[in-house]
């Protein structure tokens, strides 16, 4: 198995998809933020640890070089999970933290990517999984920011599939509806109710009537870096519980 780069692998999602990977028999290098926890993911799984801010294509750039001296391998796999949401009227939102919502959520993805396509190249072929949401297609209140982020990472992904395919890489995306990580956090204190409460108002409206859990998302994004699949290119696999469906 190849090694594997998941960003935004300290919070819910990440070490979800870290974890699986692993089990899979991933190589794994984790990254998040410095100062982030990562040193105990990295022991548990074997594998390790990647500080870096995403946003910054330097810091990026040395990450990926580091992972390669460690391992002595190139990345063969990405996972871009490092991502940042506040909530905010758009009509009062603050422009510095519109552009780091990008440069995280956007920007993060297509440095990580432009900076393992090389070591993709040379070992003959990789895949990259972009974590986007939902709301990258539907949009949602208070969210511009994030929303238009992760639209930016659909269009990313389809982009790339077709330009990167030829090269033996291949580009796919997860869409995730809400999960139940950390990150309900900020949505509950935009709302100014409980976690439990935004919770339950979000899992009203799947048709499943739950929302989804770090666990079957990463699940998906194993499916999605499956190297057995090298026609599923560009494609974004949506897990909802059937939200998008039953509002098309």
């Amino acid at each position: 198995m190849a090694v594997a780069l998941i960003t935004g692998a300290g919070g819910g999602l990440g070490t979800a998809v870290a974890r699986r990977l692993a089990a899979g028999g991933h190589l794994v290098a984790l990254n998040d933020r410095p100062g982030r926890p990562l040193t105990a993911l990295a022991a548990e799984l074997s594998g390790v640890a990647a500080p870096a801010d995403v946003a910054d294509p330097a810091a990026v750039t040395a990450m990926v070089a580091e992972i390669e001296r460690q391992t002595g391998e190139q990345i063969g796999l990405l996972v871009t999970g490092a991502a940042r949401m506040t909530m905010a009227p758009f009509a009062g939102h603050d422009l510095a933290d519109w552009w780091r919502t990008i440069d995280v959520d956007l920007g993060g993805t297509f440095g990580c990517a432009q900076a393992v396509m090389p070591g993709m190249v040379e070992r003959g072929g990789g895949r990259m999984v972009f974590v986007a949401s939902e709301w990258g297609l539907t949009g949602w209140p208070d969210a511009t920011a994030y929303s238009a982020s992760k639209a930016g990472v659909v269009a990313l992904a389809k982009s790339l599939g077709r330009e990167l395919a030829p090269l033996g890489i291949a580009v796919n995306a997860v869409a995730p509806s809400v999960i139940d990580t950390p990150r309900l956090e900020v949505d509950a204190a935009a709302a100014g109710v409980p976690v439990e409460e935004i919770r339950a108002r979000y899992a009203a409206r799947v048709p499943l009537g739950r929302i989804a859990t770090p666990e079957e998302v990463a699940e998906a994004i194993a499916f999605l870096a499956d190297d057995r699949l090298p026609t599923l290119v560009g494609q974004i696999l949506h897990v909802n519980g059937g939200t998008a469906r039953a509002r098309a």
